[in-house]
């Protein structure tokens, strides 16, 4: 019986030991993937601040909106055309993956 929980014991220093080598291999691989994980997160934080900034300054928008359409009137129209199909777009891809059960509704 002593035996036994001697074997025991080796037998848990050695998965242990795997464990730990595992993880330190996991955490290896996958640093490329935490190193672009943490640009995408500077990139959303700065997009949430500057979509704070545009709430919180409306006007600033106006007059860059109004000062498009009187520079160029015709590509303003055409952007924003493409933005409405591309607003449609995504909204229409987040519909799907909310039915899929992927992402809860947001309405």
């Amino acid at each position: 019986m002593n035996q036994e929980l001697i074997d025991l014991a080796v037998e848990r220093g050695r998965l242990i030991e795997r464990i730990s080598s595992q993880r330190q291999r996991l955490g290896q691989e996958l640093q490329p993937i935490g190193e672009a994980l943490q640009g995408a997160d500077r990139v959303l934080a700065s997009v949430r601040k500057g979509c704070g900034y545009v709430q919180e300054h409306p006007e600033v928008v106006a007059v860059g909106v109004a000062l498009l359409i009187v520079v160029q009137p015709r590509r303003v129209w055409r952007w924003s055309k493409r933005g409405f199909v591309a607003w449609r777009t995504w909204r229409m891809v987040r519909s799907q993956i909310a039915d899929l059960g992927l992402l809860t509704p947001r309405r």
